[in-house]
């Protein structure tokens, strides 16, 4: 009879540690559960990112390619550009030969040659274009009125174009004043060749000189917080001396 109630005693206890299982059975797959809800939304939310990367990788890599489109061209106009007054220094050179020693000869070619240097200034990079245009026409004056030998003024015709074609391999930090909105101001310039130019104002005002519709150039104000943002880290980057590297910049020559 003991014997009947221990076993049945044992059986009763047994019943009691089991009994518990099932329940922490379940807890634990509803944790499970949650645990994989959890990583299912984090990698739903990675591949949402993954693909919004993707979409901006490919919107920048078709802007640098637009990029890239707009600089060849301006690139090769540059180059048309510089062989123009390349072949005015050959020019002048052959008819200073032949005008030998005869001012007079001389000086209607560097007339003509200076008039289509001055026209190259007015209709192309504005970069400090009254200073070169004023060069010019000191130099008009000095040939019209004899105030200099015809050959000294050869060099000198000789020493302004070379200097254009140096200012298309330069990049720097220059001041110059700029027509804006209306107004002649005086600002700090990021030139870069002669196919960039970007400018900041003294109340931290940033802006760009752009290819107008007439076939010159314009200065506009940039509003936009990226682009602003980075035309002030080429001015820093300058400003330390460094001329290499990678910078995105706003792209003036987009129409």
């Amino acid at each position: 009879m003991f014997e009947n109630f221990l076993k049945k005693t044992i059986l009763l206890i047994g019943l009691m540690i089991l009994t518990p299982a099932p329940t922490a059975m379940g807890n634990s797959l509803e944790n499970l559960a949650k645990t994989l809800a959890k990583i299912r939304g984090e990698v739903e939310t990675l591949q949402t990112q993954l693909d919004t990367e993707k979409e901006k990788h490919g919107s920048r890599i078709s802007a640098l390619n637009s990029q890239l489109a707009d600089l060849s061209v301006e690139e090769r106009r540059q180059k048309m550009s510089i062989e123009k007054l390349q072949h005015s220094i050959e020019k002048l050179n052959t008819d200073a030969k032949k005008a030998e020693q005869s001012g007079e000869n001389l000086k209607p070619v560097l007339l003509e040659i200076l008039k289509d240097y001055k026209q190259h200034i007015q209709t192309g990079f504005p970069f400090k274009t009254e200073d070169r245009i004023r060069s010019v026409e000191n130099l008009e004056n000095n040939v019209t009125n004899q105030l200099i030998d015809p050959n000294k003024a050869v060099n000198q015709v000789w020493s302004l174009i070379e200097d254009e074609i140096r200012l298309s391999k330069e990049n720097g930090i220059y001041q110059q004043t700029i027509s804006l909105d209306g107004e002649k101001m005086l600002v700090d310039i990021a030139k870069l060749g002669t196919v960039y130019l970007f400018f900041q104002t003294r109340n931290n005002r940033a802006g760009m000189g752009r290819p107008s519709e007439d076939g010159g150039w314009k200065f506009e104000i940039v509003d936009n917080t990226d682009e602003i943002e980075r035309i002030k880290i080429l001015f820093d980057s300058l400003k330390k001396q460094i001329r290499q590297g990678y910078f995105e910049l706003p792209n003036p020559l987009r129409k």
